[in-house]
């Protein structure tokens, strides 16, 4: 089974209206607002498509932010069945802030071929594809920098590691300096960050670090397009987080994911620019048109693009 090609369209329209939404809003100092307008035109745009679509991964659980609910329904309710992860605005201090990075994402499977992520912490780690063994969580920083340098044939000098600048990766950043590694230091959204790692024009050879557990899943399904290397361990410190997990099925709490075992099967992921990044520009407005730019892939026709498209407001 696949997903039907028709199918990219469709999901670019609903983030490019959500990013749209967001515009007005942009460098307004209220992530709150920007996040629901967000949310609100990606609610609507995903009731139009021909489908039995079930949100398994929203934002907004913790910080109570508007929400598009896990296990809420959308679509007409004929057609094909998918489970949908949202982020409809991945840096959302971006947007308050108007500053480059703002992205609105969703990814979506065929029905059950999806992890259900819980809104908490995920350690993580991508590269490009690499041989079995080569790559690993529960390596240490110097493994991991060695490995990759031996794979590329290049010195730890010659590698560009992408991370979150956070207290949290104190110690990892200390670390690749001690390495010579390149630093790329990001301040925020971290799908993004993780793409990075899909194409030699990024220069970025391999991003890790901690961030959230929603995020992860959602760069997978990407990632799983370009056949990168990506896995994630969900982080519980609290027994809140804890149950949240076993009632989204999770059992092993210390479980370290693949990517195959994040996303199975066919999907469509795209990330439409809210303002402009490593990945794609951000939206533009023109009399009554606009503008945007949306980072696609459908695994199953092995489509990997740039769509940009201009629509009538």
């Amino acid at each position: 089974m696949s997903i039907d090609k028709k199918f990219i369209d469709e999901f670019v329209r609903v983030t490019s209206r959500a990013a749209l939404a967001t515009y007005h809003l942009l460098g307004l100092e209220d992530k709150i607002s920007a996040d629901k307008a967000a949310v609100d035109s990606m609610r609507h745009e995903l009731n139009k498509i021909n489908m039995n679509g079930q949100i398994v991964i929203g934002e907004g659980e913790i910080d109570k932010a508007p929400m598009l609910f896990i296990g809420e329904m959308l679509g007409s309710m004929k057609g094909p069945e998918f489970d949908i992860a949202v982020d409809p605005l991945e840096g959302t201090n971006f947007a308050a802030k108007n500053l480059p990075g703002a992205l609105s994402v969703i990814a979506v499977s065929e029905k059950s071929n999806l992890l259900k992520a819980p809104e908490t912490y995920m350690e993580k780690i991508a590269t490009s594809q690499v041989d079995k063994g080569v790559i690993d969580l529960d390596y240490s920083v110097e493994k991991n920098i060695s490995n990759l340098a031996e794979f590329k044939n290049k010195l730890p000098n010659q590698l560009t590691a992408c991370i979150m600048d956070r207290p949290r990766h104190k110690n990892i950043i200390e670390t690749l300096k001690k390495m010579n590694v390149k630093l790329k230091l990001i301040t925020d959204g971290d799908i993004s960050g993780a793409l990075l790692v899909s194409n030699e024009k990024y220069k970025v050879d391999i991003f890790f670090g901690i961030g959230g557990g929603p995020e992860g899943v959602l760069a997978a399904v990407a990632l799983d397009a370009f056949n990168c290397h990506f896995q994630g361990r969900f982080i519980f410190k609290t027994s809140e987080d804890k149950n949240r997990a076993f009632k989204m099925g999770i059992k092993d709490l210390d479980k370290k994911y693949e990517l195959n075992e994040i996303i199975s099967g066919d999907s469509i992921f795209c990330a439409t620019g809210v303002t402009s990044g490593d990945l794609v520009n951000g939206i533009k407005i023109n009399k009554n048109k606009f503008y945007s730019e949306t980072f696609v892939t459908h695994k199953s026709s092995g489509s990997k693009q740039i769509i940009k498209l201009n629509q009538i407001i």
